[in-house]
């Protein structure tokens, strides 16, 4: 028995890794034929869906006072309105690849504002120095972005980072105030507070979704990313969280940006500047800094840094 768990261990870890390498190109390819802010709202549409599907009858589904309902609301906001509307625009200007490499900034960023309102995370010299080389790679990609995509491009890649830099707030904001409800849960009330403006700006924008270009490609793009790759995903990481240490799930932000760069480069035919690989080994080594010294803070919310936006998309 303990064979076949660590198994069933191994597997869902791999699994999530493929998964959260994968959704990268899987949004590129949607891109094609759905307007980036709807193509965002209408994959949470279905994921919230199969959460609560999965949570009805199991969990408590509502938060319990108001305070939680506000993190919730603007922590929802700011995961899956800023981050996912920035990234799905910015990716139809910037690779997967590259966008992935980008969201690596989340660790980065999350370090700084926890400092700032975490007591418990002060920064280190490990951690400054790891910072340091990443916010010098994602300074590297956006530079030849500028060099190379011109101004549209630039823009797209730092639009990213922004969005990053939002979700990694919210995650601290989510950890410094520990919520009593089912990580599904959470999960789904952020997804709904996030989608709710997202298909407003995308109902005035885009125009009626019905109208879309629904080409059977971008209908598998959808499912796969609201079924595979949110409420699937989600689920092993939770299903994981209990059964291995947290640093080990943590260097899925490690594995996932150079997972993305091989898919997209094997599937999707795209093509990386050697400054741009070079910028993302920097982006790498800083975020495997970061990682490199933390310690377990027992049964906090340190795991919400590898919640399904953190990086992954």
């Amino acid at each position: 028995m303990p064979e076949q768990r660590k198994f069933a261990v191994v597997a869902a870890f791999i699994a999530l890794c493929v998964i959260w390498s994968s959704t990268w190109l899987a949004i590129k390819i949607g891109l094609q034929d759905l307007p980036p802010i709807s193509f965002a709202a209408l994959r949470f549409v279905i994921a919230i869906i199969a959460l609560l599907a999965v949570s009805i009858g199991r969990v408590p589904l509502l938060p319990r006072n108001r305070a939680d309902w506000a993190l919730l609301a603007f922590t929802g906001v700011l995961m899956f309105a800023v981050n996912y509307g920035l990234l799905f625009w910015g990716e139809l200007h910037v690779s997967s690849g590259l966008a992935a490499v980008l969201q690596a900034i989340i660790p980065v960023a999350g370090m700084v504002f926890a400092h700032w309102l975490l007591p418990s995370e002060p920064m280190r010299w490990q951690r400054v120095g790891g910072a340091v080389l990443a916010v010098g790679g994602v300074a590297l990609i956006c530079g030849r972005l500028l060099d190379h995509g011109g101004i549209i491009t630039f823009w797209a890649g730092l639009a990213i980072v922004f969005g990053g830099a939002g979700a990694a707030f919210s995650n601290v904001l989510l950890k410094r105030r520990a919520l009593a409800l089912a990580p599904a849960m959470i999960a789904a009330w952020q997804m709904i507070f996030g989608t709710v403006p997202l298909l407003s700006i995308g109902l005035v924008h885009d125009g009626n979704p019905l109208r879309f270009h629904w080409s059977s490609l971008a209908v598998v793009c959808l499912l796969y990313l609201a079924i595979i790759g949110s409420a699937l995903a989600f689920l092993l990481l939770y299903w994981l969280l209990p059964r291995m240490p947290v640093n080990n799930l943590q260097t899925i932000s490690l594995i996932t940006p150079p997972g993305a760069v091989a898919i997209g480069w094997l599937l999707g035919g795209e093509t990386f500047t050697s400054w741009s690989l070079v910028g993302g080994a920097l982006v790498l080594a800083g975020v495997w800094m970061i990682f490199r010294k933390l310690e377990p803070s027992g049964k906090s919310r340190a795991e919400t840094d590898l919640s399904p936006a953190v990086p992954q998309p």
